[in-house]
Order: structure tokens, then sequence, then C-alpha cells
């Protein structure tokens, strides 16, 4: 009985890892601009989360010291999410995903300092290969150096938000910590936008066809994604979500390929480059998870 709920934890870890990859081609699919997609994502994420916190009754009071951190984090996710989808709409799918590959490797930097541990030699190393990676790719695909820049800028803010959360959701529900995120993050982008005068007529004549790309981002992409997500982890050893999610970039890529099309077909360099990133990657994984057993 536990081995077939694993399994079905597993199939669905793989469902939730394809969702995922499934964002990028739906922000490439969508026309509106980035600010305008991730102010309608989070609004309506939001939405849907609040109905299911209420539908199960949970209590949504937070202390004020945890709502100004959640704030705060809320922030970083509009700001990520943002840079996300301005790489892809001026790069591609492909490049875009390539680059959050990285974000294993920024993690690897960005934690020891966050949580006051020595860095380890292979971190290091793999650190170098993961660079080297990145260089074959800027070196055959220049004219996507903006794409790229604006990717590893969103890996890097997504990473630091992971970080803060890590310690967050140890204290509080991981629902209700997205809930109060989203929101905050929907004000800040509302401002922005407030600010850049963009809440014109215009910008809520939304074609029935975004429309229904922004629900599918905001409910199955989003809301659901992540609510299924918490609830597989818990089921699930963190080296087999580490493996999983790392699948995230070639789900990605491989649907882009076929949904999009030609504009998504990259030099072979391409490939290799983003190969040696991916396998670096799971190589540190393995690694990692291995010295923890030792402990």
């Amino acid at each position: 009985m536990q081995g077939d709920n694993n399994l079905k934890s597993y199939l669905n870890l793989h469902l939730i890892v394809f969702i995922w990859g499934f964002t990028a081609v739906l922000g490439e699919l969508i026309t509106i601009r980035e600010a305008s997609l991730v102010w309608y994502r989070m609004l309506l994420a939001t939405g849907f989360l609040l109905v299911y916190l209420l539908l199960a009754k949970k209590k949504l009071a937070l202390p004020p010291k945890a709502v100004m951190k959640l704030v705060f984090v809320g922030f970083l996710i509009a700001i990520h999410w943002i840079f996300f989808f301005k790489a892809i709409n001026i790069s591609n799918v492909s490049i875009t995903l390539a680059m959050f590959s990285v974000g294993a490797f920024f993690a690897s930097v960005l934690e020891p300092l966050f949580y006051k541990r020595k860095m380890l030699w292979y971190e290091v190393l793999f650190g170098l290969v993961i660079i080297a990676g990145l260089f074959i790719i800027m070196q055959v695909e220049i004219k996507y150096l903006g794409g790229i820049l604006a990717a590893l800028f969103s890996v890097f803010v997504g990473v630091l938000f992971t970080l803060f959360n890590g310690k967050l959701i140890q204290e509080h529900d991981s629902t209700i910590i997205t809930l109060y995120e989203f929101f905050a993050g929907f004000l800040f982008v509302s401002v922005y936008l407030l600010f850049d005068g963009k809440f014109t007529p215009a910008f809520f004549q939304v074609s029935t066809n975004d429309w229904l790309l922004i629900l599918l981002l905001s409910s199955v992409c989003t809301a659901y994604a992540f609510t299924a997500s918490v609830n597989v982890m818990k089921r699930l050893s963190p080296y087999t979500v580490m493996l999983t999610t790392n699948l995230e970039p070639v789900y990605g890529i491989i649907l882009a390929y076929f949904i999009i099309g030609e504009s998504e077909k990259m030099s072979v360099s391409f490939y290799i480059g983003s190969a040696i990133i991916l396998l670096t990657v799971i190589l540190n994984g393995i690694i990692k998870s291995k010295m923890k057993a030792k402990e």
C-alpha cells in the first residue's frame, strides 16, 4: 500500500514538473506584456488560493511580524516572475529554461551565506563547470544575451525567495504563506503599473484567447501546482524531488519545440551547453544525497 502511494506521489510530481515547464510556453503564447501578465496572474492565483483556504476552513490570520516578512517575499516573487516572462519575450522559452537550470548553482552559493555554513569543495567545482556550460551557450546564442541576463536575474531572485520561504514554512502553513505573498506581490505590481500610467482602458482589454491562457496559468500552473507540490513533497524524499524538478527545463523545451515551432529550434552547441548544466546539477544532487546519508 505504501509503495502504491509513493508511486502515485512520484507520478503526481512528474505531472507538476510538467505543468511548471508548460508555464514558460504559456508566457510565450500570451500576448500581453510581462508586468501586466504578472498582475493578472497574482490577482487570480490569490483568488483561487483564497477560495481553497476558505473551503478548507483554515485560519488566515498571521502575526504582524510574519506578515511583514511575507510582504518582502511577495515583492521578490513578483520581480522573479516579471523577469522570467521578460526573458521569454526578448529571447525564447528554450533559452529561459536552460538558464533556470543554473538555479541549483545559485542556491549552493547563497545557501552557505544564508545559513552560515562552509561552502563545499565540489560546489565550487560544479559551479565552474556550470559557468563553462553557460559560456558555450552565450558563445553561439549571443543574439539572446538580453534574455539570458534577464533569466539569470530571475533565477537569482527566485533562489532568494526560496531561501526566505524555507525558514517561513517551518513556522506557518505553506498555503497561507503563499496567499499573503501572492497578494503582496499583486499590490507591488499594482503600484508599479499605477505610477507607470499603465492602468488605461486598453490595459483591461484582453483578448478571449489571452483570458483563457491567463486563467490556465493562474489556476492550474500556479494555485493548483503549488498546493499539489506541497502535498507530494511531504511523501517523497528531498532527493527524489530534487532530481525530478530538474526535468522542468527538459519538459519545457520539448513542449516549446512542438507547440511553438521553428523559433524554438536551437544550435547543437546550445543543447550541449544545456546538457552540461543539467547533468552537473543532477550530479551535485546525487553527491549531496550520499554525503547526507553518511552523516
